[in-house]
């Protein structure tokens, strides 16, 4: 089994920064993508932005600019870097996965819990 738990959330004032932080643990043989998504419209997880494991990132456009993804490999985590932050930025964030675990050969998604970011003064 896998588990992924993030940390960093809480409230900040517009303009402000926060990182949040994502730990994956368990019987993890190599993990492939790895990202940060947040409910949008009709309740929907949607993309912030994906990290490859070779590094490559990608991003939701509302945030390009502002939020930089990375990832240690060797403590399995992945980073959400937010400066810049607005109120419509205010959400509960989740970590996803993409997970080979020992003794398989594709991987498996996984997802965190949530924390909860909010932007207000």
């Amino acid at each position: 089994q896998v588990r992924l738990v993030e940390s960093g959330g809480g409230l900040v004032q517009p303009g402000g920064s926060l990182r949040l932080s994502c730990a994956a643990s368990g019987s993890i043989r190599r993990i492939n993508d790895m990202g940060w998504y947040r409910p949008g419209p009709g309740n929907q997880r949607e993309l912030v932005a994906t990290i490859t494991e070779g590094g490559s990132t990608n991003y939701a456009d509302s945030v390009k600019g502002r939020f930089t993804i990375f990832r240690d490999n060797a403590k399995n985590m992945v980073y959400l870097q937010m400066n810049s932050l607005k109120p419509e930025d205010t959400a509960v964030y989740y970590c996803n996965a993409d997970v080979v675990e020992w003794g398989w050969v594709t991987g498996h998604d996984y997802w965190g819990q949530g924390t909860q970011v909010t932007v207000a003064s």
